[in-house]
C-alpha cells in the first residue's frame, strides 16, 4: 500500500534535522551548530553567508561538477566544492578568501571562453546565472581563448529549442529529467570538448520520449534550453486587420506574471494582466478559467457515469498534456482509464470557433486563438492533429508567460502601474473552483465539489439558504499542499471514493506502478506533469538568483496560495454554477457528455511506446478495470 502521508522524495527531502545530531563548525570566523549531515554549502546558507553556485540544484543535482562553489577548508590540501563536502566536529571553513576568488574567477573564465556569449541578443540576457556570476566575481576581461562549439541549434518541434553552443555542461536538464521527472531524456554524450547533454544520438527532443513539460527548461542556468517562440506570429496576427484574435489566459497566470516585473511571488495581478492584454490589440480578453469550469461539467459528469457503471478505475484526470504525452510513451495501457475530455484550453478554442463565432456572426477563419499557458507542452499539444479539425486546429498560438512578458516589454507598458480591467464577457466568466486548475490537487477539488453536490444533491439543497461561502461550496483541503503525493477518501452519495493527487511525473509513475501491482487501488487520480501543478510549469518565470528558487517547492506554494484565495473570494466556487456555461448548454451543447459536446470537447490518446512519431491511427488498447 502506498503511504497517505508520503512525501516527493525526487524533489524535497524532508527536514529532519530535529532527529539528526548537531556539530560545531566555523565559517568565515561565525561559529554555529549544524546538524551533522549538512554540506558546507548548506552550513553557509544557514548563516546567511552566500557561496556561488552553478551546477548545483537542491536534492536534484548535488555533484561538484562546476567548481564554482570551492572553499577552503582547514586541513584540506586543495580547495573543495562546498555543495558536496560533508561538515564534520570543529571544521574551519573560509569561503571568501583571495585564494577562493581567485579560484572561482578562473573557473567562469574558463567557462565563458568557449560560451556562445552574444548576451545582448540573448533570450536570457539580465536573468542568466552564468551571465549574473560573471559580473558578481567582477569578470570584466576573459584571459583564456578556447574553441567554440558550431553546432546547428535544433528546433525543428513546436516547443523547445536546444541550443548546444550556449550549453555549459552543468548537468542540470539531465538531473531534473531522470532524478524528478523520471524520463531520463537526457545523457552525457561524447567526451572531452566534444562532451554534450544531449537525448539519445543528439537527436531533436521532437524525435525522442521528451514529455514535453519543460522543466529542463526551467533548470537551464543559460540559454541552452528555451521555449519556442511564437510572438512573431502573434505580433502579425494582431496587426492583420482581416484577422479577429482572441486571447485567454491560463489560470495560474494571473498570479506568476507579476514576478517577471519585480513584483512578489504570488501577487494576484488579474486586473492588470487584462488591462496588458488589451493593450497589446487582441480583439477579446477572456479567462481559461471559463473552460475550466466547463471541462469539470463533463469531466465530472464523465466520472460518475464510470461510478454508476464501474468503471473502468482508476479514473485519470486529462487536463495536463505533459502527462498525457508520459501516458502515451510509458503506462498505454492505461490510455482507457483517460478522461476523454481536451484540457481547458483546447476546449476554449473549440468553443471560440463554433459556439462563439455563431453568436456573434464571426467567420470561424478569421478566428485566430491565442493561449497564455504555464507550460510550454501546451504548445506541443495544440500542435496535435486531433486537436481541432482538417480546417483549423483549435488554438492558433501559445505563448507562455514568459513570452507574453517579452510582448509587454516590447509594447513599453509599465505593467506594475496598469490600472485594473476585467474580462470580457460571456466566455471570460468563471468560478472559484476554475481558478484553483492551476494548483496541484485544484482539478481534483474543483471536479469533487461538483460531484458532490450532483451526488449530495439533498444535503446542498439544505444548506442553499445560506449566505456562508463555507456552507455554500464544500471545500477539499486534503486534495492541496506541496505533498507530492496526497491520497484520501471522500463520500459522495452512496459511493465511498478513493482519490490519489500525484505532481511530478516521478509521483505518478509510483502511482501507477503500485496500481499495476495490484498494491493500491483508486477511483479517481488527478496526475500534472509538473511539480506544483501548472504554477510550477515549464512555461512559468525563471526566478533562479542566489538560492535557485526555480525548482524549489517553497515558491510554488505561495501561487497556490494566490490562486485559494482568488477562488474563496469568488461569489460563486463550484464550476456548475457558472451561468456563462450554463447558458452555453442551453444554447449549444444540450447536456455534458452529449453528441456535440463529444464533438467539440473530448478527443482520444495514442499509444506511442518507444516509438515517438505521431501514429497514423488509433492503437486499441484493452480496458483497465
Amino acid at each position: 500500500m502506498i503511504s497517505s502521508n508520503l512525501h516527493n522524495e525526487q524533489i524535497r527531502q524532508g527536514d529532519n534535522d530535529t532527529k539528526i545530531g548537531e556539530i560545531n563548525v566555523t565559517i568565515d570566523g561565525i561559529p554555529i551548530r549544524v546538524p551533522e549531515n549538512y554540506t558546507v554549502l548548506e552550513a553557509a546558507t544557514k548563516l546567511g553567508i552566500h557561496i556561488p553556485t552553478l551546477c548545483y540544484l537542491e536534492d536534484i543535482n548535488e555533484i561538484g561538477a562546476c567548481r564554482v562553489c570551492v572553499v577552503e577548508i582547514d586541513g584540506a590540501n586543495t580547495l573543495q566544492a562546498a555543495c558536496v563536502y560533508p561538515v564534520r566536529e570543529g571544521m574551519q571553513v573560509i569561503t571568501n578568501s583571495a585564494k577562493v576568488i581567485q579560484a572561482r574567477k578562473a573557473t567562469v573564465e574558463l567557462i565563458l571562453s568557449n560560451h556562445d556569449a552574444r548576451c545582448l541578443t540573448c533570450l536570457r540576457n539580465g536573468n542568466c546565472e552564468l551571465q549574473s556570476l560573471a559580473n558578481e566575481l567582477g569578470i570584466r576581461d576573459i584571459t583564456y581563448t578556447g574553441e567554440r562549439k558550431q553546432i546547428e541549434v535544433q528546433d525543428d518541434n513546436v516547443f523547445i529549442q536546444r541550443d548546444y553552443n550556449k550549453c555549459i555542461t552543468c548537468y542540470r536538464c539531465q538531473a531534473i529529467c531522470a532524478n524528478v521527472q523520471k524520463c531520463n531524456v537526457y545523457s552525457t554524450q561524447q567526451r572531452g570538448f566534444e562532451t554534450v547533454v544531449a537525448p539519445y544520438a543528439q537527436k531533436d527532443l521532437g524525435e525522442v520520449q521528451c514529455i514535453t513539460c519543460g522543466q529542463c527548461v526551467i533548470a537551464c542556468p543559460v540559454a541552452s534550453l528555451i521555449e519556442k517562440e511564437a510572438i512573431e506570429e502573434v505580433w502579425d496576427a494582431i496587426q492583420d486587420p482581416e484577422k479577429y484574435v482572441v486571447v485567454q489566459t491560463a489560470p495560474s497566470i494571473q498570479v506568476t506574471i507579476g514576478e517577471e516585473f519585480g513584483m512578489p511571488v504570488g501577487t494576484v495581478v488579474t486586473g492588470k494582466l487584462v488591462t496588458a492584454l488589451r493593450r497589446l490589440g487582441f480583439d477579446k480578453v477572456f479567462a481559461t478559467d471559463f473552460s475550466a469550469d466547463l471541462t469539470i461539467m463533463e469531466e465530472a459528469n464523465e466520472f460518475i457515469h464510470r461510478l454508476q457503471n464501474n468503471g473502468p478505475f482508476p479514473f485519470l484526470t486529462s487536463c495536463c498534456p505533459g502527462w498525457i504525452k508520459y501516458c502515451e510513451h510509458f503506462f498505454p495501457d492505461f490510455i482507457p482509464n483517460l478522461s476523454t475530455c481536451k484540457s481547458p484550453h483546447e476546449m476554449f478554442g473549440a468553443i471560440t470557433k463554433s459556439y462563439f463565432a455563431q453568436k456573434n456572426d464571426i467567420d470561424p477563419n478569421k478566428i485566430v486563438v491565442v493561449a497564455i499557458m504555464p507550460c510550454t507542452a501546451k504548445k506541443f499539444e495544440a500542435a496535435r492533429p486531433e486537436m481541432g479539425t482538417k480546417q483549423m486546429q483549435d488554438v492558433d498560438y501559445v505563448l507562455t508567460t514568459r513570452e507574453l512578458a517579452r510582448m509587454i516589454r516590447q509594447a513599453a507598458l509599465d505593467f506594475p502601474n496598469l490600472p485594473e480591467n476585467e474580462y470580457d464577457k460571456p466566455l471570460g466568466i468563471y468560478t472559484g473552483a476554475g481558478t484553483i486548475f492551476g494548483a496541484t490537487g485544484g482539478v481534483m477539488e474543483a471536479a469533487v465539489r461538483t460531484a458532490y453536490a450532483v451526488l449530495n444533491e439533498n444535503e446542498m439543497q439544505d444548506n442553499a439558504g445560506s449566505k456562508r461561502k463555507e456552507t455554500q461550496t464544500v471545500d477539499f483541503k486534503e486534495f492541496r499542499g506541496q505533498d507530492g503525493l496526497k491520497i484520501s477518501n471522500v463520500q459522495l452519495g452512496k459511493y465511498h471514493v478513493r482519490i490519489g493527487v500525484a505532481h511530478g511525473i516521478a509521483n505518478a509513475k509510483t502511482v501507477l506502478e503500485a496500481v499495476q501491482k495490484g498494491q493500491e487501488d483508486f477511483h479517481y487520480i488527478e496526475i500534472m506533469a509538473c511539480p506544483g501543478g501548472c504554477v510550477g510549469g515549464g512555461g512559468q518565470p525563471i526566478l533562479g538568483g542566489r538560492y535557485h528558487k526555480t525548482v524549489s517547492l517553497d515558491y510554488r506554494h505561495n501561487r497556490a496560495d494566490a490562486l485559494y484565495k482568488i477562488d474563496y473570494n469568488k461569489e460563486l466556487r463550484m464550476a456548475h454554477l457558472n451561468e456563462a456555461v450554463q447558458q452555453l448548454y442551453t444554447e449549444f451543447l444540450k447536456e455534458p457528455l452529449s453528441d456535440i459536446s463529444k464533438k467539440y470537447l473530448h478527443t482520444k490518446y495514442y499509444k506511442r511506446g518507444l516509438d515517438p512519431i505521431y501514429p497514423d491511427k488509433i492503437v486499441e488498447v484493452s480496458p483497465r478495470h
